[in-house]
C-alpha cells in the first residue's frame, strides 16, 4: 500500500472515530437529567448481557439430563431434568423482567431528556441578537438542530447501554463456543462484518443527504403553515393560492422522496446480500456442529447449546455492531444539536446603570448601519439630539431607513459606524437590563399573541405580567380599556382562534392593545411607537394622540407614522430618504420651506379635499 493510501485510510479512520466525541457528551446529559434511571438501565443491561448464555447453558443441561433419564429410567434423572427446566423458567422470568424494566426506564428517560433538549435550545434560542433571525443559513442549522437532536441523546445512550449488553453476551457466548472451537468464534465475527461497513457508510450517506436539504425541508414546514394557519387562511381562500401551494408542497417531497427511495433501496439491497453471509455462516456451523454430534465427539445437549449459541452469538455480534454503526450516526445528528448551541453569541459588553449627563437624551452622532450581506447603508451619517420631554415624528417613504433607526436605537443593532448616546453614554456600555426598562416599544408589526387579554398587555413589563393594576392603568393610556370592557371576561378573555374560548378582534383593536403593553413600562422614559395607528379609525387616532401627549409630558417620545395629520404634532420632524436625513424642523418651519415633507403633507391633505 502506498504511502498516500495509508495516509487517505488513516484520514478517513480519524474522521469516522472524530464523529464519537459527543458520546461522552451526551451520556453526561442523560446522566444529568435522571441519575436513578440512568443507573437502573447501566444494572439491567449488565444482567440481560449474562442471562441470555445462563439460559442457553441451562438449555444444555435440561436436553443432557432429558437424554440420560430416558435411557436410564431413573425418577432421580428424571426430577433432574425438571429441576433444571424450573430454573430455566426462572432465568426466562429474569431476562424478561430486565427486558420490561428497560423499556419502561426508556420511556421516562426519553420523555425527561426531549424536554431537556428543547428547553436547551430554547434557552440558547434567547441568547441570540436579531440578526441571527435573519440570517437564513442559521435558521438552517437552527432547524437542524430542533429535528431529531431531541431523541438522539438517549438513542446514544441506549446504543451504548446496548452495546456494553451485547458485548457481555458475546464474551459468554466465545467462552461456551470456545470449547467447542476457536475458528466457530473467528467464522462468528467475520461474517457479520460486511454488514456493518455498508450499514456505516449508508448512515453517514443519509446524515450528508439530511444537511444538504435542509432549506428545502424548511420551504415545506413554511407551506404547511401558509396552508394551515388561521393568519393566512383569508387570502390563500380569496386568492385561490391552496391549489397552487399545495403542488409547490407535494413537488418537494417528490424531491426528497426520490433522493430517500435511491438510499433506501441501496441500503436495502446491500443489506440483504451481505446478511445472507451471516446466514450461510449460520448453517455452515450448523452443519459443523451436526456432524461432530453424530461422530459422538459432543452430546445432543451439547449441540443444542452451540447451534443455540452461536444463533444468538450471531444476533449479538449483529446487534453489537449495529449499534457502533447508530451511534455513528447518533454522534452525526448530534452534532448538528451542539454546533447550534456552541454558535458564538458576542456577550453584552456594558454594565452600566447610568450616564454621566443625566437629562441629556438620545444623541445620533454620524450613525450609519449596513444589514448583514446588504451591499448598501440602511442608514448614513445620521446625526440627530432627541432631548427629554420631546416628541420627535420620523417621516419617509418605504424603506427609508425609519424602523432601522428604531432597532438601533433599542440596541437590537449595533451602528456599523458612528455611535449612539444616552445620557452621554453610549448605547453598548450600557447594562441591557437597565436600557431595556427605560424603553417602550411598539412596532408596525406587533405580536399577536394567542394569550388572555391582560398577558397581551402585560408582556410589555414581564416582571408585572400578573398584576392586574397595570393591566388597567396600560389599558387606560392606550384606550384600550373600552374594547376590553365588552369583552365576556374582560382582562380573563383568551385573544386569537387557536385555543377554546379564543375571542378575536379587529385591527384597530389589536392595536390599541399592543399601544397599552407599551405603556406598562411604567418606568421607562422613552416611548417609540412605529405606526402605532395605522389600522385606527381618525377619530381614534386623534383621541389616541391628545392622550399621548398628555401623559407623556416629560418623557421622549419618537413617531413613526405616515399619517401627517399625527406627524405634525410632534415638536421636531425628521425627514429620510434613502438612509438620509434631509431636512428636520417643526411643522411650521418644514411647510414654510416647501421642501420634500411640504410636498408630501400637501399631496396626502389634497386627498382629502
Amino acid at each position: 500500500m502506498s504511502n498516500q493510501d495509508k495516509g487517505g485510510l488513516r484520514a478517513s479512520l480519524q474522521q469516522y472515530l472524530g464523529v464519537f466525541r459527543y458520546s461522552r457528551r451526551a451520556v453526561s446529559l442523560v446522566w444529568a437529567t435522571n441519575r436513578p434511571l440512568t443507573v437502573g438501565l447501566v444494572l439491567l443491561s449488565l444482567v440481560n448481557g449474562v442471562l441470555p448464555a445462563a439460559v442457553a447453558y441451562v438449555g444444555k443441561l435440561i436436553v443432557d439430563a432429558v437424554v440420560l433419564a430416558a435411557q436410564t429410567g431413573a425418577t432421580a434423572d428424571r426430577d433432574q431434568a425438571i429441576t433444571f427446566v424450573l430454573a430455566e423458567m426462572v432465568l426466562v422470568v429474569l431476562l424478561a423482567a430486565g427486558q420490561r424494566g428497560i423499556s419502561i426506564m426508556q420511556s421516562l428517560l426519553r420523555a425527561q431528556l426531549g424536554h431537556r433538549v428543547n428547553v436547551m435550545i430554547l434557552e440558547k434560542a434567547l441568547t441570540l441578537e436579531l440578526t441571527h433571525f435573519e440570517d437564513s443559513e442559521f435558521y438552517d442549522k437552527m432547524t437542524r438542530a430542533r429535528r431529531e437532536a431531541s431523541s438522539r441523546p438517549l438513542s446514544l445512550v441506549m446504543r451504548t447501554f446496548g452495546l456494553g449488553q451485547n458485548v457481555i453476551s458475546l464474551v459468554t457466548y466465545g467462552a461456551l463456543l470456545l470449547s467447542f472451537s476457536g475458528w466457530a468464534v473467528l467464522v462468528l465475527v467475520l461474517a457479520a462484518l460486511p454488514a456493518f461497513v455498508a450499514e456505516t457508510r449508508y448512515s453517514g450517506q443519509a446524515f450528508r443527504l439530511f444537511r444538504w436539504r435542509t432549506p428545502e425541508t424548511r420551504q415545506q414546514i413554511y407551506l404547511e403553515t401558509v396552508l394551515a394557519r388561521e393568519d393566512y387562511a383569508k387570502e390563500v381562500k380569496l386568492f385561490g393560492l391552496g391549489p397552487y401551494l399545495l403542488r409547490r408542497y407535494d413537488e418537494i417531497f417528490h424531491k426528497l422522496y426520490r433522493e430517500d427511495r435511491n438510499l433506501t433501496w441501496r441500503r436495502g439491497v446491500w443489506g440483504y446480500v451481505f446478511g445472507l453471509l451471516s446466514t450461510v455462516a449460520f448453517y455452515g456451523a450448523y452443519a459443523w456442529i451436526a456432524i461432530s454430534t453424530a461422530a459422538g465427539a459432543i452430546t445432543l445437549g451439547d449441540m443444542t447449546m452451540y447451534v443455540m449459541v452461536f444463533k444468538q452469538g450471531q444476533s449479538a455480534l449483529s446487534a453489537l455492531l449495529s449499534a457502533i454503526g447508530g451511534l455513528y450516526e447518533d454522534n452525526l445528528y448530534l452534532s448538528n444539536l451542539y454546533e447550534f448551541l456552541e454558535e458564538t453569541v458576542p456577550p453584552p459588553q456594558g454594565e452600566a446603570g447610568e450616564g454621566p449627563r443625566p437629562g441629556d437624551g438620545i444623541r445620533f452622532e454620524n450613525v450609519s448601519f449596513t444589514y448583514p450581506g446588504a451591499d448598501t447603508a440602511a442608514v448614513e451619517g445620521i446625526s440627530l439630539h432627541i432631548p427629554p420631554g420631546s416628541k420627535l415624528a420620523l417621516v419617509g417613504e418605504n424603506g427609508s431607513g425609519k424602523t432601522t433607526l428604531i432597532k438601533l436605537m433599542t440596541r437590537m443593532y449595533s451602528p456599523t459606524t458612528g455611535r449612539i448616546l444616552l445620557d452621554g453614554r453610549d448605547l453598548e456600555e450600557w447594562d441591557p437590563q437597565v436600557l431595556l426598562r427605560r424603553i417602550g416599544v411598539i412596532f408596525q408589526d406587533f405580536s399577536r399573541f394567542q394569550m388572555l387579554v391582560g398577558e397581551n398587555i402585560g408582556v410589555g413589563d414581564v416582571k408585572a405580567i400578573d398584576d392586574r393594576e397595570r393591566w388597567q392603568d396600560a389599558a387606560e393610556k392606550g384606550l384600550a380599556d373600552e374594547i376590553i370592557d365588552a369583552l365576556p371576561e374582560r382582562y380573563e378573555t383568551q385573544l386569537g382562534r387557536w385555543f377554546k374560548g379564543g375571542r378575536e378582534l379587529s385591527g384597530g383593536q389589536w392595536q390599541k392593545v399592543a399601544l397599552s403593553r407599551a405603556f406598562m413600562r411604567s418606568g421607562a422614559d422613552i416611548l417609540v411607537l412605529d405606526e402605532p395607528t395605522a389600522a385606527m379609525d381618525a377619530e381614534a387616532e386623534v383621541r389616541i394622540f391628545d392622550r399621548f401627549r398628555e401623559i407623556t409630558e416629560d418623557q421622549i417620545a419618537v413617531l413613526i407614522s405616515h399619517r401627517f395629520s399625527t406627524v405634525r404634532m410632534a415638536d421636531h420632524i425628521v425627514v429620510l430618504n434613502a438612509g438620509r436625513i434631509v431636512e428636520e424642523g417643526s411643522h411650521e418651519a418644514l411647510m414654510e420651506r416647501d421642501g420634500p415633507y411640504a410636498r408630501l403633507f400637501s399631496l396626502q391633505a389634497a386627498g382629502y379635499r
